[in-house]
């Protein structure tokens, strides 16, 4: 392959018709490799949903002092868990990266400085959901971190800038859980829920469902369920991200929509006109 040919495969179109914003709730890195239902849907999700030149995805699991976006042309598969099978380690996800879209993303974005990483690559958050939804790994892939030290309000207010994107062939896919207490798993039956995790999850939807963004924002910060829900904001981060993103003329689907291990929400949507 000519050194162009590269480039080119790692450019977004100029511009296209807009493409659908989603939110995945990744879960197990196990979806990875295994055939179940939360693969399977991500499987059928790729096949269904326009072919993106670029994926650009908020992973749960990139959090920074500052806002990074990886910037090279060979991003490395990164196996940042420990404790699973040896066949999972041996996955790798040799998709493209798109320094091109990485400097747009840097152009877009006025409320933050993003800085420029050539070291983070692809986390499970990412690949694991794309080893299923694009196999051939063809599609060029860019992460955004999550800076830790910012308020929900600051990473719904930096997704919003993100938008002219959706309409250069990037698809942005956050990647997280609405519901995600590790602490809480109920190991003893995988099937089973806690009703305060229920609760959480469905009211995070009633939120979506009515477009009350700012409940949403501040969810996590109230008290009760919410605090048992969303101990730590990184899984839910990437929810915000996605919903920034949506327009007026545009509905949100939901799939995946279930609780697992008691304590975690595999619930997750699709933003399309």
């Amino acid at each position: 392959m000519k050194i162009d040919d590269v480039h080119k495969m790692m450019d977004p179109v100029k511009s296209t018709a807009k493409m659908p914003v989603l939110f995945i709730g990744h879960g197990n890195p196990m979806n990875a490799i295994e055939d179940n239902e939360f693969s399977r849907s991500w499987r059928e999700l790729g096949k269904s949903i326009p072919k993106a030149e670029v994926i650009l995805c908020i992973s749960a699991h990139w959090e920074t002092a500052g806002t990074f976006v990886t910037d090279m042309g060979k991003p490395p598969t990164i196996h940042d868990f420990g404790g699973f099978p040896r066949e999972l380690f041996e996955v790798q996800y040799p998709a493209p990266g798109s320094p091109v879209t990485a400097a747009e993303v840097k152009k877009l974005t006025e409320l933050t400085t993003v800085f420029p990483d050539e070291k983070w690559g692809l986390d499970h958050g990412c690949w694991s959901v794309l080893n299923q939804m694009y196999p051939d790994a063809s599609i060029p892939v860019v992460e955004l971190s999550l800076d830790y030290r910012q308020s929900p309000q600051f990473h719904y207010d930096l997704a919003r800038e993100l938008a002219p994107l959706r309409k250069k062939g990037v698809l942005i896919m956050g990647s997280g859980n609405m519901v995600h207490n590790l602490r809480k798993i109920n190991w003893h039956n995988p099937e089973g829920r806690y009703d305060w995790a229920e609760s959480a999850n469905e009211k995070m939807k009633n939120f979506i469902m009515n477009g009350d963004h700012k409940s949403l924002i501040g969810y996590s910060q109230t008290e009760g369920e919410a605090q048992l829900a969303i101990p730590t904001p990184e899984h839910f981060l990437p929810l915000l991200y996605a919903l920034a993103l949506k327009e007026e003329n545009e509905t949100v689907s939901f799939f995946n929509d279930k609780l697992v291990m008691g304590s975690l929400s595999m619930t997750s949507l699709l933003i399309a006109s």
